[in-house]
């Protein structure tokens, strides 16, 4: 398979792919594709792993688009401004992601729901308790809210983020939340009681805009429901 990302702020992922080869999809996903597409609609491992994905932000079922007769094409769009990152899962590379995030991945990835190991980061890291977990070997492409800054952390080193603006991590991060320090500092300081942490090893993804935040800089604007 082969792809290019176009376009911003709403962007789209366009693939190549070859006779045979396979798009696996959150439903609604399919922006554009060729005639010899054909598509199934599977729970994708059957009720429990469609009830995971549910948790996770996606549709219990997934589409399956299988390339017939030929040289093909598929189109996913993003579904919020932002952009597409493609990243190339293997057994060596696992990576977690945040709820929703999920647009397309090659056949043999495959989505799993993700609980945080620890209390603390679920209740206040801003992701909640479940996430995306994608394994196997192929290419799988994420939704991220606004732009993405990229950062490869070494071994015990650190970054300190606003709750939300994780996108995507590689399993091997650990995640906590440390409380900001100072009464006044979280009463006033507008960043609220808590930060989280991510420690390395491992790539982190961050988000500039979640799509929370848009939401609440948006609110004043919008004329108040009757």
């Amino acid at each position: 398979m082969k792809y290019e990302i176009k376009g911003t702020p709403l962007p789209v992922v366009i693939m190549s792919l070859e006779n045979g080869e396979k798009i696996k999809t959150d439903q609604g996903a399919m922006s554009w594709m060729s005639p010899n597409m054909q598509m199934s609609t599977n729970a994708g491992g059957g009720i429990g792993k469609a009830f995971g994905r549910m948790l996770s932000g996606e549709s219990m079922f997934q589409n399956v688009y299988t390339c017939n007769g030929g040289n093909g094409l598929f189109a996913a769009a993003s579904s919020f401004p932002g952009e597409i990152i493609p990243v190339q899962i293997s057994p060596d590379k696992t990576i977690v992601a945040q709820k929703s995030a999920f647009l397309a991945s090659e056949e043999g990835v495959e989505m799993s729901i993700h609980f945080q190991k620890k209390a603390g980061a679920g209740l206040f890291g801003g992701e909640g308790f479940i996430l995306q977990k994608f394994t196997g070997n192929g290419m799988v492409f994420l939704e991220i809210d606004g732009s993405v800054i990229e950062y490869e952390l070494a071994a015990g080193e650190s970054m300190i983020i606003d709750t939300g603006n994780l996108a995507a991590m590689d399993a091997t991060v650990n995640v906590s939340v440390e409380a900001v320090k100072g009464i006044g500092n979280a009463l006033f300081g507008g960043e609220g009681f808590f930060n989280t942490r991510l420690t390395g090893p491992g790539k982190i993804w961050l988000q500039t805009m979640p799509r929370n935040v848009m939401a609440d800089a948006l609110r004043p604007y919008l004329p108040a429901s009757k």
